[in-house]
């Protein structure tokens, strides 16, 4: 395997992972986890961080194994109906200096069967920040949509607007006919782009990924400053 790449057997892996998604299964594999997922991502961090910070010195790819910017395969079932224990995709956020959770403004990669995908942007902050960006989005229109709509960005991203997930109207202190009125009904402010697993596993990935996130840097940095983080 070379080093810092991503190969099928990391698909290979969730896709049987998600069929055997319980402990016995899992500690019988761990070790196959081990070498075909947790190393080779913590190789490609590190080896990503020279080209994040072309784009920003101010977000981190941190090659540790616990609190870096690989998150950890265990779910979370205190709060949820499944309560099936591992997660069946592989998450990678590069964080902003300043943020300390998966709120913060960050660059994503996503890793999942029939289901990858980059990630740009602030992903559900609380609502004192979600206040900052909409107002920075109401004061700022122009610059919001050379952001959020340029053809630079639009050519590669996807910004996320599901209806179920937006608040139900423009905030009382904002303008209900401003030109970007459904973008302040936004709880995340978070761009996407579709990747398959010919492109995860392709020699020259990490390369291609820059060039995505680079594409992204007016929007990064655009909800960046409206928190006062430095981009």
């Amino acid at each position: 395997m070379a080093k810092g790449r991503f190969t099928k057997s990391l698909y290979i892996f969730l896709r049987e992972l998600e069929q055997n998604n319980e402990r016995a299964w899992w500690e019988e594999n761990k070790q196959r986890y081990i070498n075909t997922i947790r190393e080779p991502a913590l190789e490609f961090i590190e080896g990503f961080g020279p080209r994040l910070s072309k784009i920003s010195p101010h977000f981190v790819a941190d090659p540790r194994t616990v609190g870096g910017s690989l998150m950890r395969p265990y779910r979370d079932v205190r709060f949820s109906k499944d309560k099936t224990p591992y997660k069946t995709n592989v998450g990678i956020q590069f964080r902003h200096v300043m943020g300390k959770d998966v709120h913060a403004p960050g660059f994503y990669l996503h890793l999942e069967p029939r289901s990858s995908y980059a990630g740009v942007g602030i992903w559900r902050p609380n609502a004192a920040t979600a206040r900052q960006v909409r107002q920075a989005i109401h004061d700022d229109p122009a610059a919001w949509r050379r952001a959020a709509k340029g053809k630079a960005f639009a050519d590669v991203w996807e910004t996320e607007r599901e209806e179920e997930t937006m608040l139900k109207r423009v905030p009382n202190e904002l303008d209900p006919d401003h030109p970007h009125a459904d973008d302040l009904r936004l709880r995340s402010f978070v761009a996407s782009a579709r990747l398959s697993q010919a492109d995860v596993t392709s020699e020259g990935f990490d390369a291609n990924l820059a060039a995505m996130y680079r594409r992204a840097s007016a929007y990064t940095r655009f909800v960046c400053e409206a928190i006062g983080a430095p981009f």
